[in-house]
């Protein structure tokens, strides 16, 4: 066989090879897990407010245990219900409170705050956000 045949069948061989690495690289780059939120909202209803820019959004809400959330704001006012678990709360300015289940709270118009979950199991809410029209259900701030 010539060098130059030899040549082309090495440059051959080295280019399936790269192919077949890069593809094995990219297919357990694809295969990576995606490590679950620590917090799941999962909207189950949604009405404008007549006659303003809110609307009301209805949500449940899953904190994972231990889990705090960070200070964050809604752009509105939020009523929830905590169904399963316990809820942390610090309302900046006010004392932290727990609620149980069965125990429902109120945050103001864009009352800054920290929340989370309390103990080894997932805290469970009703929420009803009504917040402005297009914003975000909660906006991060930064201290």
């Amino acid at each position: 066989m010539s060098k130059k045949a030899l040549s082309k069948k090495s440059l051959a061989a080295a280019t399936v090879a790269a192919l077949l690495l890069g593809g094995a690289a990219f297919a357990q780059q694809q295969a990576a897990p995606v490590a679950p939120s620590p917090v799941k909202r999962t909207v189950v209803g949604k009405v404008e407010v007549p006659g303003s820019n809110y609307e009301a959004v209805t949500a449940t809400v899953e904190i994972a245990p231990g889990f705090k959330a960070g200070r964050h704001l809604h752009p509105g006012v939020v009523f929830a219900l905590v169904t399963e678990g316990e809820f942390w709360l610090a309302l900046d300015g006010q004392p932290e409170k727990t609620y149980k289940a069965g125990e429902q709270l109120t945050l103001p118009l864009k009352g800054i705050h920290n929340e989370g979950a309390v103990g080894s199991t997932p805290v469970k809410l009703i929420a009803t956000y009504v917040i402005e029209k297009g914003q975000p259900l909660a906006i991060p701030v930064k201290d």
